[in-house]
């Protein structure tokens, strides 16, 4: 059974990258074209490449988001990401320690790096989700309402994203260093 559970391990890792993968190309053309958009209440009858090119792969995003965010956390992964919700704060407290004193914190287990991943996790599932919404009620009274959300939520990636290219710099010096 052991051997079984390390291969689906083995599996579902592999998953995980070429979906980090994926969504690094697919956020970046996302983000990267959003300024060309023309999109209100509705997708237009006469949309542009950039509008339906934005809409439907931003419909895969959304799947693939939100199977990165269930991959990531299945399995009892989720107190890594998550350490607060089992009111762990051992790790995030050492690494802030570690920071006043000029450490940098360790990559995995459940400290600073891994709960900003999880924070970027649900905001990529907060854009996933408005955008789905805004989709979903195009031509509503709502979808204008949901559309200010995404643009929130996507505007929160951004910010995110920025972290997250600093943080990764940040261990790969660690990791030359070491």
């Amino acid at each position: 059974m052991a051997k079984k559970h390390s291969v689906v391990s083995k599996v579902i890792a592999a998953y995980q990258v070429r979906q980090h993968q994926l969504l690094i190309v697919l956020c970046l053309y996302l983000l990267g074209t959003s300024g060309y958009l023309m999109m209100g209440r509705a997708l237009r009858a006469n949309a542009s490449f950039w509008d339906l090119s934005h809409v439907y792969l931003g419909l895969l995003t959304c799947v693939i988001a939100m199977t990165f965010l269930v991959t990531n956390i299945i399995g009892n992964k989720w107190r890594q990401y998550f350490p607060w919700l089992a009111m762990d704060f051992s790790q995030l407290s050492n690494d802030f320690k570690g920071l006043f004193k000029g450490h940098l914190p360790q990559a995995g287990g459940s400290g600073l790096f891994s709960c900003v991943e999880g924070i970027g996790m649900l905001i990529l599932a907060a854009v996933s989700v408005t955008g789905l919404m805004w989709f979903v009620l195009q031509g509503s009274a709502d979808a204008l309402m949901w559309r200010s959300y995404h643009i929130i939520a996507a505007k929160s990636l951004i910010v995110f994203l920025i972290f997250h290219v600093i943080f990764a710099a940040l261990h790969l010096l660690d990791f030359i260093r070491n």
